[in-house]
């Protein structure tokens, strides 16, 4: 049998919760961008991508991290990497803030529904990874959801699709980037290439009849707004240490809790329309899911019955 000790078993827990916590926060955060209306997305994510940078400028000073920094600093692939990144990770908060913004919150839990399944796929044809039986039946299944919501709702998910490719990139970029960048200096550095972006928005913004929303609805809006910058880091950190302490099995499963609590959100509590099309379309991605899971359960059985088997 394989040998755990109470130390393994204590990371694994630390390493659940988490993984856990990151996707709690990521499920509720719909509900937090609400709270700052006014505020429109193009503004609520400049002040992310700023607030961000400050954050993590203060992570990297308590936990002594900018020696780290500069290493990664002084290797330009590594820095091309994380420019790469950023630009991703900016247009996934810009599509989310647009969908949440603008009433489609349901339509940001398909995106995320969706996201583990095309993950799979940019590891069969960029990393040229090899994927089981179920994993293709999986794939196919979500593709026929995206078909019936486009051909029977009449409605492209843009916001749903934009979500899965740059959140997928991104996962794709960082495991290629690996142990190389660790996860504040990786956010600190994402942060900092998109601070003109946010400065050009933030002066657009300023230009329109609203103008910036800053300040200017009481201090608690106020606050609520310099908290964007947690807000981003917090589970983006959180996610990085379970990651280290769990298996990707576990982290596949326990990844279906945000668009879950995204969907609920949007369609229970914000009462955004679901007509049968919809449905539809929803249902056939659940069971995309389901074939998915049961694959890592089975990949993750053989697992341990090759591990018993080494051992013996």
């Amino acid at each position: 049998m394989t040998l755990t000790t109470p130390a393994d078993r204590a990371t694994q827990t630390a390493g659940v919760a988490y993984a856990g916590g990151a996707y709690l926060l990521w499920g509720v955060l719909p509900l937090y961008f609400l709270l700052l209306a006014p505020t429109g997305p193009w503004e609520v994510v400049a002040w992310r991508v700023l607030l961000s940078f400050v954050f993590c400028g203060i992570l990297l000073t308590v936990t002594r991290g900018w020696k780290a920094l500069g290493a990664i600093m002084r290797q330009p692939r590594l820095l091309g990497w994380t420019a790469l990144a950023g630009v991703l990770i900016y247009v996934n908060w810009q599509v989310f803030l647009i969908g949440t913004l603008t009433g489609h919150v349901v339509e940001t839990s398909l995106g995320y529904f969706i996201n583990p399944i095309a993950t799979v796929l940019l590891g069969v044809f960029v990393l040229k990874e090899r994927i089981r039986r179920l994993q293709w039946a999986a794939i196919g299944i979500a593709a026929v959801a995206v078909v019936v919501i486009v051909l029977f709702y009449r409605s492209f998910p843009w916001i749903a699709l934009s979500l899965t490719a740059s959140f997928g990139v991104y996962g794709l970029i960082k495991k290629k980037i690996g142990p190389a960048v660790d996860a504040i200096s990786g956010l600190t550095l994402e942060s900092f290439w998109l601070i003109p972006i946010a400065v050009v928005q933030l002066i657009v913004v300023a230009t329109t009849p609203a103008g910036i929303t800053m300040g200017q609805y009481g201090a608690w809006h106020a606050a609520l707004l310099a908290f964007a910058g947690v807000a981003t880091a917090v589970p983006l950190l959180l996610f990085a240490a379970g990651t280290r302490r769990i298996d990707l099995t576990v982290i596949g499963m326990i990844q279906f809790v945000t668009p879950v609590m995204q969907f609920i959100i949007g369609a229970a509590v914000l009462g955004e329309p679901m007509p049968l099309e919809r449905w539809l379309g929803f249902i056939i991605v659940w069971i995309a899911i389901v074939v998915f899971v049961i694959d890592l359960l089975l990949a993750a059985r053989r697992g341990r019955r090759q591990a018993r088997h080494e051992l013996l």
